[in-house]
């Protein structure tokens, strides 16, 4: 008897059976309803509708790799850049590559390069801290990056003084935290919208109403944002306490803080360097990546130089390393952001442009894991309105929620969407007479959720 098909079909029933389980194949926001990005142009605060395909098109895997297959525009709209950057999130090719069995590099820890790191799980590019902006002791001036000249080295070079694009480039972020390099829309740090956080360091969000690929809720775990190219994933800030899913939920907080300095002469490890530009106004605290060191911490919600930690996750509850997109207590982004400033794992990842073994594809509707958004609340508000109601959801939306806007006698007057990957809509209300009127929330048909709005004329 020849056994060789049975060890087949056996061996692809289990690797089919893995794929049903495993978060890095199951997670992603994929497009299966034909969703196209948008995007705003400064100066004009109505969207314009892309040509382009958001979100995630295709993921197919083989025992070792996940093949995330992308635009890298998101569902979101996005821009404008206020900076000046003529660049427009465009589509791109290829694939992000990410190992479906990570594993804590044990020898010296890879440093995060410039580009892509890893993917959040609507497709969009994870970069580091850096913006490809660095002192150069040579001229005391800056180099790389658009209007200075090139570094020594070119621009993949690891200078003593790296500029942080977080604290130097966020009049160049739109809603979302995010912008596009030659046209590869990117985030540097946590992707929910400025006008969520609790102090608003950004004014974008009054002038181009958007959000971001979800919103903070301080109550809950929060979602699987994504995943580095060391395969481990990316939550955002707020986790159980302790690594074995004890403790309660809170902020997990960075191990890093700023140096007590007024000059920049040596490294955060003490050692000599080239000299930086003197801490001044035009140069203050924080705005180069050495300007950080790690002090670390006792306390189970500090993290590691990674940026990490083992946890029990939602996804992960036997276990797993875990980065986080770090907050301070106001929301606003922390160093290092996600990762960095070196891998935990093995960064064996990356983006391809083609797949060069025999892969399955993931179809999520037939998939026997329940997909769907889980634990979902909404903000409605003005409440009272008047013109309009914006309805935002707390967390991250899987699957497209419908939104009705009833009258009491149970006839539907409005309705709009809010896509997978998206936050927040709006119900123009300027038509309505003065009343109490009903928002329910429907996600593939079935009711979740509903609140009472007055409006009034």
């Amino acid at each position: 008897m020849n056994k060789l098909p049975l060890f087949i079909g056996l061996f692809g029933f289990c690797l089919q059976l893995s794929a049903q389980t495993n978060p890095a194949i199951t997670s992603w926001l994929i497009n299966t309803t034909g969703i196209m990005g948008q995007h705003y142009l400064q100066g004009n605060s109505t969207p314009i509708q892309d040509n382009v395909l958001a979100n995630v098109q295709s993921v197919q895997y083989s025992a070792n790799w996940v093949y995330v297959g992308a635009t890298g525009v998101p569902s979101y709209i996005t821009g404008p850049f206020q900076d000046g950057n003529p660049s427009l999130a465009s589509e791109q090719s290829g694939f992000h590559k990410i190992p479906l069995h990570p594993a804590q590099n044990t020898g010296t820890p890879t440093v995060t390069n410039p580009g892509n790191i890893g993917t959040f799980i609507n497709g969009v590019a994870l970069f580091d801290y850096r913006d490809g902006v660095a002192w150069n002791p040579n001229t005391n001036a800056l180099c790389g990056g658009p209007g200075n000249p090139p570094c020594p080295g070119g621009p993949m070079a690891q200078m003593d003084w790296n500029r942080d694009a977080i604290r130097a480039e966020r009049q160049g972020f739109d809603c979302a935290k995010a912008h596009p390099a030659m046209g590869n829309y990117h985030h540097h740090q946590n992707p929910s919208a400025f006008d969520l956080d609790k102090v608003v360091i950004s004014n974008v969000c009054d002038l181009y109403p958007s959000d971001g690929l979800y919103a903070i809720n301080e109550t809950q775990h929060s979602p699987l944002l994504g995943f580095a190219y060391d395969g481990f994933p990316i939550y955002g800030a707020y986790a159980f306490k302790n690594t074995d899913g004890t403790g309660g939920i809170v902020r997990m907080k960075t191990g890093y803080q700023l140096r007590n300095i007024t000059l920049r002469t040596d490294s955060p490890t003490g050692v000599d360097v080239p000299d930086g530009p003197p801490v001044s106004a035009t140069y203050p605290l924080g705005y180069f990546r050495e300007d950080y060191e790690y002090a670390g911490g006792t306390e189970p919600d500090i993290l590691d130089e990674h940026n990490g930690r083992f946890c029990v996750t939602p996804e992960y509850p036997d276990g797993i390393y875990c980065y986080f997109a770090t907050v301070d207590e106001n929301w606003n982004s922390a160093y290092p952001y996600v990762i960095g400033p070196a891998f935990y794992g093995v960064a064996t990842g990356s983006k391809v442009q083609t797949i060069n073994e025999t892969v399955t594809t993931y179809n999520p509707v037939t998939a026997t894991l329940e997909v769907g958004s889980k634990s979902l609340h909404t903000t409605l508000f003005p409440n009272p309105a008047s013109d309009f109601i914006a309805i935002q959801v707390q967390g991250l939306l899987q699957e497209e929620m419908e939104l009705r806007l009833i009258d009491t006698n149970g006839k539907i007057l409005k309705q709009t969407t809010i896509k997978p990957g998206s936050t927040i809509s709006y119900l123009d209300t300027r038509t309505l007479y003065g009343g109490t009127y009903l928002v329910s929330y429907f996600i593939n048909g079935k009711l979740v959720g509903s609140d009472k709005v007055v409006v009034l004329k």
